[in-house]
């Protein structure tokens, strides 16, 4: 397969890029390198310094027909999107709505669109497909908006909206990974919290789970490239035009997840609670049985004593 990625400096787009490279793919990948970084990008890949909004470029660049699209490039900080809600509606709705055009003016058929469990906001048992959307803050609410847009052009273009819980770990081969600096999600904190031996904070103790911390579903993230790479191949065969939930479909609480890191890399890592943030998610978990019909996801579910364990070992490499 040809195929285009973009946002492929970034840390799922990266690791999806490496998959397809290590198959025997033809790679290009078009990133502008504000949140991802050119260390993760395949040597073996064709790369272009482009914003997705910038049509001249893409028209001089991309001269080649794709077999399929893979869209991961947005901002993706769910409280970061707060103080930023215009940027964030640009870049992850206006944006992607040019590049959409681009690539059914192109004529590519086959559109794979890097989604997230964030348009479902909180609820207090599993979500499938169907379930109320109800962004809590503008990154889901972009995401929810450019999906509807895409759902548009169903009789031009095949799609797969993959709606993402919380994707950990890194790529087997740890080529390609999470940033540390601005990354301010649950496992790169406690990664940090183990290496430098300082106070793990957990926000919020009153959220309405077991023990009060909030609940997520987490997935591995060479797990989810294989879901990229089996839709890329179907969508090249079959008519889709759906959404999918990617996720396990089993949760755990921040403060289980805190003792798991202690009991897998041997650390004492000790919390304090904080009060919980605005537009904190408190259960987050998916129901994944549609996308099982489409991908044996059963048989490569991996253990969550890797996804730590691959989280530490990347943040050690990049801080040591």
């Amino acid at each position: 397969m040809r195929v285009l990625i973009t946002g492929g400096a970034g840390y799922i787009g990266s690791s999806v890029a490496w998959m397809f490279i290590d198959r025997g793919h033809e790679v290009t990948i078009i990133d502008n390198l504000k949140t991802g970084k050119k260390r993760n990008i395949p040597v073996k890949s064709k790369f272009i310094n482009c914003d997705i909004s910038n049509l001249k470029m893409l028209k001089k660049s991309l001269k080649e027909n794709y077999d399929v699209v893979l869209h991961f490039a947005a901002l993706i900080n769910n409280q970061e999107s707060i103080k930023k809600k215009k940027e964030y509606f640009d870049n992850n709705y206006n944006k992607s709505k040019i590049f959409l055009k681009f690539c059914n003016e192109k004529g590519i058929k086959n559109f794979i669109f890097s989604s997230s469990a964030a348009v479902y906001g909180s609820s207090n048992k599993c979500v499938h497909e169907k379930s109320k959307t109800n962004p809590l803050a503008p990154y889901g609410k972009s995401k929810l908006k450019f999906e509807k847009y895409l759902e548009k052009f169903k009789s031009e273009i095949n799609y797969v909206i993959l709606r993402y819980f919380n994707v950990v770990g890194v790529e087997k081969k740890m080529r390609c990974g999470f940033e540390i600096k601005k990354n301010k999600s649950l496992f790169n904190n406690l990664c940090s919290s183990a290496l430098n031996k300082k106070n793990f904070k957990i926000f919020g103790n009153d959220f309405n789970t077991k023990d009060g911390t909030a609940v997520r579903d987490f997935i591995y993230i060479s797990d989810l490239s294989e879901v990229h790479y089996s839709f890329a191949k179907i969508l090249t065969k079959k008519n889709i035009n759906s959404v999918f939930n990617c996720g396990y479909g089993k949760g755990y609480s921040v403060k289980n997840i805190t003792s798991k890191f202690n009991q897998y890399l041997n650390k004492k890592i000790k919390f304090v609670y904080n009060e919980r943030r605005k537009n904190d998610i408190g259960y987050s978990v998916a129901d994944n049985k549609k996308l099982k019909k489409y991908h044996d996801f059963k048989n490569i579910k991996s253990k969550l004593s890797l996804m730590i364990n691959s989280s530490y070992r990347w943040y050690k490499k990049i801080n040591t």
